[in-house]
């Protein structure tokens, strides 16, 4: 839930900087971090000159940004790892600048304080101190050439190429600060028998949310590197990681975050080994390989899917473990936010997870989904995705986790390997048309100088019919009423009646609306209102047994306060 995640975040970023602060006093070995840059002398360092077409078409030599009917940003570039970074800098480069605002404006809404984002500050200095030793150093040198064309606005928080290198693991450090408040992403494969054609077939949603406007430009990036394998990956402006892409080889990687001890120091951030397999893996092997080498500082399950291979296996990775996740003889394979494997399943956190959190929900839902559809294709992969209904197709409310479509996803992705097919949701979420695209077209049969999107139009999937109806249009209310509510709840102040039913019948099936108004009452002292808001509330479906509980404690504390 994006207004109970914040709280949760702020109380978890307090506690962790304040620690690290401690730790810091007692601490050396950040200033070498601070000044630290990769070698790039033996690579041209001349900053590539960008022609603008129009607002949406930008080109440097081969290189190009576009902006696709559907609001997606286009983006080639090609290169050894500096011209890959420059040029993609160079050509993001407004994107970029605000894309770097919208982030660290986020953090300044969490941590208003300025001595408090002094410290934070200082955490992060500390924390990051051997990031720079375990980032390969091609990827250091194409996040230095991006950096380039970031922002001096935020000068004081790092240096440029320091700044661009900590984002990277920024998935990483706000999966381990709200224990995985923002990240509750779904991912699935069917080959063999379960898919339409016999063929690999896979969809996920990424559910990172950071804001609306965060997820506004969205990236395909189509990298040419002069090293390796020629990919795509979804991203955003300054992102060099990959969360979902797909190389020329049909080799897949989309990411899950798991529950995860927080960690004393950065390592390898999830994003840049995943782009590390998707640029030098053509099959499960040689991925699993890249996988032994790196250490990680937070739990993921990364999904790898093999055109070479016809199948999906997990990749389970924690900060002292690795295991490799397959079903024998199966042709089905599902991932939310818990371990599978023999090595990590019964570990106490990953068993905390399964009990706890949303995601075995999620997970059983999948199940559900594909036992009701016994061959999957590109259009029912897109369905799933989309799908907003709890187990039994049960009504949960928009906007609920438990909810494959959670209505907060940065993107859906659908992948069809052995055919280099891929298809993104445009926005919002995944609601969006799914733009298809084939990486043999984009790679081998790319023309120079007509800049044109790369979508192979008549494969794309339409939008969803959702996004006409009148419960949409609710849902959108609903999310601005939903800020007001939290607005109210922190200044306690007095709320009309009628914006509260105006408030519930918005999102009638969504136990949040009941539970909000149960603390206002509560704040108010109006225990019968309040009592009946919070039973209301049980009647729904709740996200996590922590939300439940805390309900449940809300109403003990009324029952004594009435008797």
């Amino acid at each position: 839930m994006r207004h109970l995640n914040e709280r949760g975040m702020k109380s978890q970023i307090n506690l962790f900087f304040f620690v690290g602060f401690l730790l810091m006093l007692a601490s050396c070995g950040t200033s070498k971090s601070m000044r630290h840059q990769p070698d790039v002398s033996h690579y041209n360092a001349a900053k590539p000159v960008v022609i603008k077409q129009s607002d949406s078409v930008f080109t440097s030599g081969k290189n190009s940004f576009s902006k696709n009917r559907q609001g997606i940003w286009e983006l080639y570039v090609e290169g050894d790892p500096l011209e890959i970074g420059l040029n993609t800098g160079a050509l993001s480069d407004s994107l970029l600048k605000k894309q770097e605002h919208i982030f660290f404006s986020k953090i300044k809404d969490i941590v208003p304080s300025k001595f408090q984002q002094k410290l934070l500050r200082n955490f992060l200095k500390w924390y990051n101190r051997k990031l720079y030793t375990n980032v390969p150093d091609e990827y250091q040198t194409e996040i230095f050439g991006v950096s380039q064309y970031t922002t001096h606005d935020f000068d004081n928080i790092a240096p440029q190429y320091q700044r661009s290198l900590y984002l990277h693991a920024a998935h990483d450090i706000g999966h381990a600060l709200q224990d995985l408040a923002l990240v509750g992403c779904s991912s699935f494969a069917a080959w063999g028998e379960k898919s339409e054609d016999g063929n690999l077939i896979l969809g996920r949603n990424f559910d990172f949310y950071v804001s609306d406007a965060f997820a506004e430009n969205k990236i395909v990036a189509f990298i040419n590197p002069k090293d390796g394998h020629q990919f795509m990956m979804v991203t955003w402006p300054g992102m060099i990681g990959a969360v979902s892409g797909m190389n020329i080889e049909g080799l897949t990687v989309t990411i899950n975050a798991s529950k995860s001890k927080i960690p004393l120091i950065a390592k390898t951030p999830i994003s840049i080994l995943t782009r590390e397999i998707l640029q030098h893996a053509k099959n499960i092997e040689e991925a699993i390989a890249i996988a032994k080498k790196s250490e990680v500082f937070v739990s993921e399950s990364i999904m790898v899917g093999s055109a070479n291979d016809n199948k999906a296996i997990l990749i389970e990775v924690s900060p002292k473990k690795m295991d490799v996740y397959e079903i024998p003889n199966s042709n089905q394979l599902f991932c939310s936010n818990h371990f599978q494997g023999e090595d990590l399943k019964n570990e106490k956190r990953n068993q905390s997870q399964i009990a706890n959190s949303h995601s075995e929900y999620r997970f059983e839902r999948m199940q559900e989904l594909f036992a009701g559809n016994p061959k999957i294709n590109p259009e029912i992969a897109s369905d799933i995705l989309r799908n907003k209904d709890g187990l039994k197709s049960i009504s949960l409310g928009y906007g609920n986790e438990k909810a494959l479509n959670q209505l907060m996803a940065h993107h859906g992705v659908i992948f069809k390997p052995k055919e280099k097919l891929v298809w993104v949701s445009a926005n919002p979420y995944q609601l969006g048309e799914f733009v298809c695209y084939n990486l043999d077209s984009v790679f081998k049969e790319r023309k120079d100088k007509i800049i044109t999107s790369f979508q192979r139009e008549n494969l794309n999937i339409a939008k969803d019919p959702f996004l006409e109806t009148s419960q949409y249009k609710n849902y959108q209310k609903f999310r601005t009423e939903d800020d007001k509510i939290d607005l109210y709840l922190k200044n306690k102040e007095t709320i009309n009646p009628e914006f509260i039913q105006q408030y519930q019948s918005l999102n009638p099936d969504y136990w949040v609306v009941y539970y909000k108004a149960g603390l206002y009452f509560y704040q108010k002292k109006e225990y019968r209102l309040s009592q009946t808001n919070f039973e209301k509330a049980l009647t729904k479906e709740i996200t996590t047994v922590p939300d439940k509980t805390a309900i449940e404690k809300y109403l003990k504390k009324i029952k004594r306060k009435l008797q």
